[in-house]
Formats: structure tokens, sequence, C-alpha cells
């Protein structure tokens, strides 16, 4: 067994089902906010049971990932020291400012909102969660700029056996990170938004279809859920407006992650042109090269066996124009043996330039797997595209104040529309960081150098194997929750009247 292969198992265990959390809280808390300015502007109770629901999912979700995300950090002690040592003047700075900014925004605001429904004036209580909005975006800010440097390390020097950081404004105008933020947000919101239209449209179509097979006048049973005769137009009226209102949101983002894709493409080909390659199973440089829609490739990813392309579109897609050369992955190859790493350009960042000597005496490994970087981006796309269609479908079907009825491919579909975009994100997150391969710093630290040197293979084993069995627990808890709250359907709300005795007990408002 090998420590390092056991220590990237663990962390991109942990990783993976932490950030399955991340893009729906950051989502999740400006949608509920929304949810909540719409109420407190109209004063329907429709808003406010809306805002308390996914209220309620957002809570869970977010302590989840705080649980978590914890982890994380800690690894970067225990598996990953050389790394720490090497990169800590750097990485250290925005995963400070996330700790002290970001995290303590979002905890402190959170907390008012929670208890501050009968305590708060309702427009101070409604700017709670707008902050707390704003905490998660600006923790992402911090972690994305901290992980677009691990990409293409700028505003940073070798000095002191070790990278310094010398422009800390440098890591938050970094190409990457530039088109990396809009490209993750928009990401985030089609979580959200799939996840607010996929329950809606799940609720509406059980409601409608008991609403149909009841009496008239009797209330309604379905799923466990209860709803009064009288309540039964209004609960229908709420559920299908959601449903609208997340499939826009989902249709929305997927327009942005789209334009910011293509963005982030073009970057990508310009500071890791192999990442480019591999994503693409390009193996030899060309001109106005074609765009792999499926490609077989050889099993040491050398080579193509057969493929299926449209013409002169990884051109485009890379550069901008259909008449450009993008190198292949058996040329960089060659070329990192000769020259070491450059960027597409011919360039070097500033760390690259110092560090190439050191390289010159470190074994690196310059061919990525091909096949993995090639096929979570294709599966990213596919899901992505996937859930667009079922956003696009509920419009559809909803037109003109129809309902659905809750048939084996609609059920399906809202099952399936809350998880193909996480998946989307995940698979994304594969393909950024296994892309970068074999570099944990892009030309400078190779990944098998920054692994912690005293931590054996039987250590590594032993720390991967629990907290896969305690994160298993956390999901089936995690899970578990959210399936019975939403069995539970719409809470019924009071009117929010504020409490004047400061003595009084804070209530829980979920």
């Amino acid at each position: 067994m090998d420590a390092q292969i056991i220590a990237r198992w663990q962390f991109g265990i942990t990783t993976v089902y932490h950030f399955l959390f991340v893009p729906l809280t950051i989502s999740l808390s400006m949608l509920v906010a929304v949810l909540q300015t719409i109420w407190y502007k109209t004063g329907n109770d429709n808003f406010l049971r809306l805002t308390k629901f996914f209220g309620k999912l957002f809570l869970i979700n977010i302590a989840a990932g705080v649980v978590t995300g914890i982890v994380q950090e800690f690894q970067f002690g225990m598996n990953w020291s050389e790394y720490s040592r090497f990169v800590g003047d750097v990485f250290g700075a925005p995963l400070a400012l996330e700790a002290l900014l970001a995290f303590f925004l979002e905890s402190t605001f959170i907390g008012l909102w929670i208890f501050g429904w009968d305590r708060l004036p309702k427009k101070l209580h409604l700017l709670t969660i707008y902050l707390t909005a704003i905490g998660t975006m600006l923790s992402a800010v911090f972690i994305l700029a901290a992980n677009s440097w691990m990409q293409n390390p700028v505003g940073a020097v070798f000095r002191n056996g070790r990278a310094e950081l010398t422009d800390f404004g440098a890591l938050l105008t970094n190409p990457v990170f530039l088109v990396t933020f809009p490209h993750q947000l928009s990401a985030s919101y089609m979580v959200g938004g799939g996840l607010v239209a996929g329950l809606s449209g799940w609720h509406l179509a059980r409601l409608h279809k008991a609403r149909k097979e009841a009496p008239e006048g009797q209330d309604l049973h379905y799923t466990g859920t209860s709803v009064k005769a009288e309540h039964v137009e209004r609960d229908i009226t709420t559920w299908r407006w959601a449903a609208k209102f997340g499939a826009w949101v989902l249709l929305v983002a997927s327009l942005f992650v789209c334009l910011s894709g293509d963005f982030q493409g073009k970057v990508m080909t310009q500071v890791q042109p192999m990442k480019m390659a591999a994503a693409e199973a390009h193996y030899e440089t060309s001109d106005s090269p074609d765009f792999s829609v499926v490609t077989i490739g050889s099993i040491d990813g050398t080579e193509e066996v057969w493929s299926l392309k449209i013409p002169k579109l990884l051109s485009f897609l890379a550069h901008g124009n259909f008449d450009s050369q993008v190198q292949g992955v058996n040329d960089l190859v060659e070329q990192y043996e000769k020259d070491g790493f450059i960027r597409d350009d011919g360039t070097q960042t500033e760390l690259q330039k110092q560090y190439a000597e050191v390289l010159k005496t470190v074994p690196v490994e310059a061919r990525p797997n091909v096949m993995v970087a090639y096929w979570t981006f294709r599966i990213m796309m596919g899901l992505g595209f996937a859930g667009m269609g079922i956003a696009a479908w509920i419009l559809w079907v909803l037109r003109k104040g129809r309902n659905p009825m809750p048939g084996r491919l609609w059920m399906t579909a809202m099952v399936a529309l809350p998880l193909l975009p996480v998946f989307a994100n995940s698979f994304g997150w594969i393909f950024t960081e296994m892309g970068r391969q074999p570099w944990i710093v892009a030309g400078v630290m190779p990944t098998w150098t920054a692994v912690s040197p005293s931590v054996s293979a039987g250590e590594a084993l032993a720390t991967m194997l629990l907290f896969t069995l305690i994160y298993g627990a956390l999901a089936v808890v995690e899970v578990g929750l959210i399936l019975k709250w939403n069995r539970a359907g719409l809470p019924e709300v009071e009117p929010v009247e504020i409490v004047e005795d400061e003595d009084a007990p804070l209530s829980f408002a979920y």
C-alpha cells in the first residue's frame, strides 16, 4: 500500500462528500431570503410557509456541511504536512479570512435568524438571512481563491525553501479565480433551483391526484401529510408557484454556467494546457482540432482508438476562434520532459520560474489520467443538461394553469432533479482536481511530494475507513431528516408578533 495514494483517496472521499452540501448552502440561503422578502412585501403567508419549509432544509444542510468541512482543514496537517509547510504562507491567508470573516458572519446571523422571528423587527430579521447568504458567498470567494492559486500560482515567490506570498491582491485577480467564482456560484444556484423545483413538483402532483380522487369537501391525506379541505387550493397554488420559481432559477443559472464555463475553458487552456488536452482526449497537437463527443482511447492514455467529433469546435472552445492550434497530451509530455512546465503561451508564473531548477531533480510523471479527466468532464455536462431539460419540462407541463399527475416518469424526474445538479457539481470538481494531476500546485509541487512523511499507509488507511464510516452514518441522518421534513409538507404558520418581554425565553422557530 502507498500512503500517498490512500491519503489522496481519503481527501477525495471527504472532500466530495463535504461538497455535496456546499452548493446547496450557497444557493438555498439566498433563495430562502428571496422567499422571505416576498412574504415581507406582500404579507402573503404562503410565502412564509415556503420560507419555513425550505429554511428548515437549509438548516439541516448547513449543519451537515459545517461538521464535514471541519475535517478538511485538519487533513492538511495530518496527511499533507509537506504541502502545508510549502504553501502555508500563501494558502493560510484566504483560509484565515474565510474563518474570520465568512464563517463568523454566517454563524452569527444564522443564529439571529433562527431565534429572532419574534424578537427582531421584520425588516431587521430579514436582513439577518441576507447577511447569512452573503457570508456563504464570501466563504466561497476565499476557498475558491485558494484553490485557484493551486491551479495558477500567482503572487508568490520561492524563498526560504517554500512559497511565500508577495501580493495578496494577485490571489483575488487570478484569471482562474475570476472565471471560477461566477461559474461555481451559478452551478450552486442550479442545485438550489433543482431542489425547490423537484420537491415542489413532487408535492404538487401528489396533492393534485389526491384532490381529484377525494370527495369534494373532504380533507386530503397523501404521503403522511394531511391537508384540510379549505386549504387544498391554497397549497396547490403555493407548490405550483414554487415549482415554477425553482425551474426558472435552474434554467437562468444554467445559462450563466454555460457562459462562464466557456470563459473558464479558455483560461484553463492558457494556464493548464494539459488539462484541456486531457479533457478532450486530444493526444496530438493540431490546427483547428475537432471537439470530441465520444472518444475511446488506449489503456495507457497515449492514443485515440475511435471517436465521434464535431469539426473545429475544440479550437473555438480553447481559443475563441476556429483556426487556432491546440496542444496534445503527447506533445505536452515531451515538452515537459525537455523544458519543464510551461503555460500555453510559453510563459510561467514567477513561482513556477523560480522553482523550475528544483523540479529538474524531482521525478514527475507528466501524463495525467486522461480517462478520468475525459469522462468526468462529460458526465458533468450530461447531468447538467439533463437537469436543464427537466426544468424546461416542468415549465411546459405547468403552462396555462395545468397541474401534473404523479406518473412514473414525472415522479422519477422530480426525485432526480435535486440530485442531477449536485452530482454535476461533484464531477466538475473531480475533473478540476484530477485534471491538475500530477500537480498539487500546478507546475510547482508534484502531489507525491506533498504527503506527510511520518504517516504510514496503515495509519492513512485506518483514518480513511473511519471517516468513510462516520460520513456514511451522517449521510443516513441527513437523508432521513430531509425526507421526514419533506413528507410533512408545508407547515402551518401563526402571525409573527414581536415579544416585548426581554426576559422571555428564546423560541426555536423550527
